[in-house]
């Protein structure tokens, strides 16, 4: 969903898009744009993508490079699997002969003033021979270094500015910001100003994020927006805002199957509500939350399963010896499954993945297992909290339900959660270990449920070839929340072992 401008106003698509969501429709035509990012972070590849798109709509496109040759341009385009048509036009501006002579180079005046006269001249001269509706100008750094001034500068950068504005072309300026990363003079003068940025992390492939930080006459989504560059070319994911998406649908409560469980939580789960699955590492959260998948596939809706830790081939056998059987709602179209490298996957591609399949697929139950393989591809713990509020409203507010895991540290004495979602989820689920009869058991306890009552109680449970297996309340237990249960009640109530 796109932000609506205070004016009509006719819009160049970028051909990108995310970007084009981030513009609120693309650049405004007739105005010139800044797009700046140190060398690597996609700026030619963006530029590309603008005049295809130019020749796609049927129009002229101009790119002329200062910095690169026309047969890297042509290799750059077709590592992506492009054609450049007819329509576009590559310019490789080059110095004049007589200045690289040195039996020409004049002694009373600086070559550099020459220079930039015949740069400048020569851009106008093939601006008024192709006579484009779309222009590159790559790059800013060879100007600014020509001009050796930023007084020359600006004043060049406005010569040529008024000059396109009054063919009415829509121009997109490259800087490489390698000149002088500190001079703000093509801010001021740009209609827009657009940054990319390439961040290294300590581990796994690196981040490139965007952000627009100036668009005069209208609105525009603010803040940083992940992209990336494949094959297909450069794909932006806009930042996620939950405000923007509301669907209407019937309040219900969805059942587990299993009718222990579902007295636990007081009757079941509403519909649109986010439940989150906490416990040390072995507690059972993954089958926990496929319970409630299945149960959701037996209802007829679709599901979706986003495997952080897990490799998916273990995840099919283990969940089919308990009565599961993953690869068959998947390949029936019921499951769509997703393995999650938090190495090579930014927050805001995950939000964006998760998005495309409920508004696809039309899922109706969405399980993220679990977060702490969410939270090694964010570390800023703020930043996730952040991630994951919008992730869930967004989410609750299409209907979709929506299962989490978090696997606490340490396995008995305290617990300790990575990170506090708590607040967030709609509803809590503990699982503990605990030690009776001479055996190592499981507990499970519901501490929140926003949307109803639930029981107070703590119910053992085990899992075996059958799946899951509620016993009844357990009232000897003293110690479950500070993560050292001890079991005082007598043998009747807990369960025994089963093939």
């Amino acid at each position: 969903m796109g932000i609506d401008a205070p004016w009509p106003l006719p819009k160049a698509a970028s051909g990108i898009v995310g970007l084009d969501d981030v513009l609120a429709g693309g650049f405004a035509r007739g105005c010139l744009f800044l797009l700046e990012g140190m060398p690597g972070t996609g700026k030619t590849t963006i530029a590309l993508q603008f005049v295809l798109e130019g020749a796609r709509a049927g129009e002229r496109s101009l790119y002329i490079t200062l910095s690169e040759t026309k047969n890297e341009l042509l290799l750059a385009a077709a590592s992506h699997g492009w054609t450049v048509p007819d329509s576009v036009e590559l310019f490789e501006l080059q110095p004049p002969e007589n200045l690289l002579n040195p039996d020409h180079q004049q002694s009373l005046l600086y070559s550099s003033d020459l220079e930039l006269g015949e740069t400048t001249k020569m851009i106008f001269e093939v601006v008024e021979r192709t006579r484009p509706t779309r222009i590159v100008l790559d790059s800013l750094s060879e100007i600014r270094l020509l001009a050796q001034s930023s007084l020359r500068y600006r004043r060049q950068l406005l010569a040529i500015k008024h000059y396109l504005a009054r063919i009415g072309t829509t121009v997109l300026c490259l800087d490489d910001l390698t000149a002088d990363p500190l001079d703000k003079t093509a801010h001021s003068i740009a209609h827009g100003v657009i940054r990319l940025e390439e961040l290294a992390p300590n581990y796994g492939a690196e981040r490139r994020r965007l952000r627009v930080t100036k668009y005069r006459g209208q609105g525009f989504r603010g803040g940083y927006h992940d992209f990336n560059i494949r094959t297909e070319g450069v794909e932006v994911f806009p930042r996620l805002v939950s405000s923007e998406h509301r669907g209407k649908f019937a309040i219900t409560l969805l059942t587990s199957g299993i009718t222990e469980l579902d007295a636990l939580l007081g009757g079941g789960l509403e519909k649109g509500s986010s439940a989150l699955v906490l416990g040390p590492a072995g507690t059972g959260k993954s089958l926990l939350v496929l319970q409630f998948a299945r149960a959701a596939i037996a209802r007829g809706e679709k599901v979706a399963l986003f495997v952080f830790d897990e490799e998916l081939g273990l995840l099919f056998r283990r969940s089919k010896a308990m009565g599961i059987d993953l690869e068959a709602f998947r390949a029936e179209g019921k499951l769509m499954v997703n393995q999650v490298d938090a190495a090579e996957l930014s927050p805001g591609e995950f939000s964006h993945s998760v998005r495309g399949i409920v508004e696809k697929h039309n899922a109706g139950t969405v399980v993220i297992d679990s977060l702490n393989g969410y939270q090694s591809a964010m570390p800023e713990e703020q930043s996730l909290i952040l991630h994951m509020h919008e992730l869930l409203q967004y989410l609750n507010r299409l209907g979709a339900s929506t299962f989490l895991t978090v696997a606490q540290h340490g396995l008995i004495g305290d617990m300790k959660t990575p990170v506090d979602v708590t607040y967030l989820a709609d509803s809590v689920i503990l699982l503990r270990f605990f030690e009776a009869g001479g055996r190592v058991r499981r507990a499970i306890s519901v501490i929140k449920k926003r949307a109803g009552p639930h029981e107070d109680t703590i119910r053992e449970f085990r899992i075996s070839n059958h799946g899951l297996t509620l016993g009844a309340a357990l009232v000897g237990f003293h110690g479950i929340l500070r993560g050292v249960p001890s079991y005082r009640g007598g043998s009747e109530p807990l369960l025994e072992p089963t093939d």
